[in-house]
């Protein structure tokens, strides 16, 4: 499966990840990891320019190879584990070693990561609940339930991107919330993505 077949039927299942970019009330910028089988907004899916731009977007903020690299930007900032993942991380012995792990992989600076985002790019990113199977995957720091699918907030930046950071051309790509503020929210219900998410940026 590849970003060619989403369409408003589309579903999450498993076995291909998809990356989508969001904007909070206050202009601030998240990546959104579905790791399978979080669900993405009905404002995306319906809108087949926007799905045109997911890729060359991606491909933008990781710095590829892409048509807008001379647009690029860097932020300078420093990256904050908030929420992690306990199936990811069940091999670390405690929050420190991710926290080094994650400091480490931020100052790469000849293939930029997920960690690298926040630091180098000034974007939020949230993960999805991931697993094979309901309860195998759980978010270490948040108290309340989650479920497979739940987005929760992975990293934080210390400089804040925004809107005016990219070229007008990839701005459709990015699905908008006039409630969600991401310097707040850490933690986003799977079957309401499309209410926190409303409409694509124009």
């Amino acid at each position: 499966m590849s970003i060619k077949d989403l369409n408003v039927n589309w579903k999450p299942d498993f076995g291909t990840i998809f990356l989508w970019p969001a904007m909070d009330k206050y202009g601030k910028i998240a990546v959104m990891v579905n790791n399978c089988w979080g669900d993405l907004p009905k404002a995306l899916l319906s809108n087949p320019h926007s799905i045109s731009l997911l890729d060359p977007f991606m491909e933008h903020i990781f710095e590829g190879l892409d048509m807008y690299s001379q647009y690029s930007y860097k932020k300078h900032g420093e990256t904050i584990l908030d929420l992690y993942s306990g199936l990811k991380y069940r091999e670390y012995k405690n929050r420190k070693e991710i926290e080094k792990q994650v400091f480490e992989e931020s100052k790469r600076e000849n293939v930029i990561s997920d960690e690298g985002l926040p630091a180098q790019k000034g974007l939020f990113v949230y993960y999805a609940v991931e697993s094979c199977t309901h309860g195998e995957d759980f978010v270490v720091g948040y108290k309340g339930k989650t479920k497979m699918g739940d987005y929760f907030r992975f990293l934080i930046p210390t400089v804040y991107a925004s809107i005016e950071n990219f070229i007008k051309e990839l701005r459709p790509a990015i699905a908008v919330s006039d409630t969600v503020d991401f310097t707040k929210d850490r933690l986003f219900d799977n079957d309401k993505i499309s209410e926190y998410f409303p409409r694509m940026y124009s």
